[in-house]
């Protein structure tokens, strides 16, 4: 759930068989309502905005009681056509060639396997793994959270393979990066290519302007994390876009105005074992917003 801090958010869950087979029957029994959805999705597509140059994504963390198989059919039904796998649905442990085929299901399914993690680098082993990983699967992006003494060593891996790095913030309990301020301050001297992701729920339960953050820090923001919370604080958690306490559609319109082009991934961390009805509902109200704010 959201409130997990931020050292449990990057760690691995073990699920009981009897979860699992739960989890599917619930998957299953969601996927079937999601088409009655679809029409409404697609009045509100994001091409037909002059004004959006952002696309939308899937953060896999949301299923992560789930196989890669269901996470990538979930994502294409509802059209999400970026995805950032979590560990759990591609370890980085992964040989090349088993993240080549990773990446090869995602093209089958018309989706673009851009990033993954968030992915720790706690030491220099992992970050030559991180960009090894990303490299062999045709990622663009890796969302990360190195140490920042590795920060240099990071730079070189940049340089040497285009692959960005986008710092993710975990806000309430994470010493190093909790706001985007925190990373824009220890990333401003490096490489461009290294930068922001900025998880809008943890922003703001850390008591920070997330719309203002995307103002002033935008130009260094190379992913974003986008869900609602239920309150301002350390307490928040994970609800559907537009039941929440977040002005969902002033990020929207400032990510308008600084012209934001990259990845927005939803991360709903809420239902975990059926996370596809509110993550649809969450899809449906942002492309509201897009399609009437300009």
């Amino acid at each position: 759930m959201f409130k997990r801090e931020f050292d449990r958010h990057g760690g691995n869950n073990l699920f009981s068989p009897s979860t699992m087979t739960l989890s599917r029957r619930h998957f299953l029994c969601s996927a079937v309502a999601v088409p009655l959805t679809l029409p409404l999705l697609s009045r509100f597509s994001i091409a037909d905005e002059a004004s959006v140059k952002f696309q939308l994504g899937l953060a896999s963390y949301t299923f992560r009681k789930f196989s890669r198989a269901e996470t990538i059919a979930a994502a294409k039904k509802i059209g999400l056509n970026h995805l950032c796998l979590k560990d759990f649905h591609l370890p980085l442990s992964a040989t090349d060639e088993e993240c080549a085929v990773a990446a090869a299901e995602c093209r089958a399914a018309g989706i673009t396997l851009y990033g993954c993690g968030v992915v720790g680098m706690n030491k220099p082993e992992d970050v030559e793994n991180a960009f090894r990983y990303a490299k062999a699967a045709g990622m663009t992006t890796i969302i990360g959270v190195p140490k920042p003494e590795l920060l240099p060593l990071v730079e070189e891996k940049v340089k040497a393979t285009n692959i960005a790095v986008a710092i993710h913030n975990h806000g309430p309990g994470d010493k190093v990066y909790p706001t985007p301020e925190s990373i824009y301050e220890k990333v401003k001297d490096f490489d461009k290519r290294i930068g922001i992701c900025n998880d809008i729920g943890h922003t703001e339960r850390y008591g920070v302007d997330g719309v203002e953050s995307i103002l002033k820090y935008g130009h260094r923001t190379l992913d974003m994390h986008f869900r609602d919370i239920t309150e301002k604080t350390e307490k928040g958690q994970c609800c559907v876009c537009g039941k929440g306490v977040l002005d969902l559609a002033g990020y929207v319109n400032a990510l308008k105005e600084i012209g934001y082009d990259r990845i927005v991934s939803f991360e709903y961390e809420a239902d975990e074992s059926d996370p596809l009805p509110g993550l649809t509902k969450s899809v449906e109200y942002i492309r509201k917003l897009i399609g009437h704010n300009s």
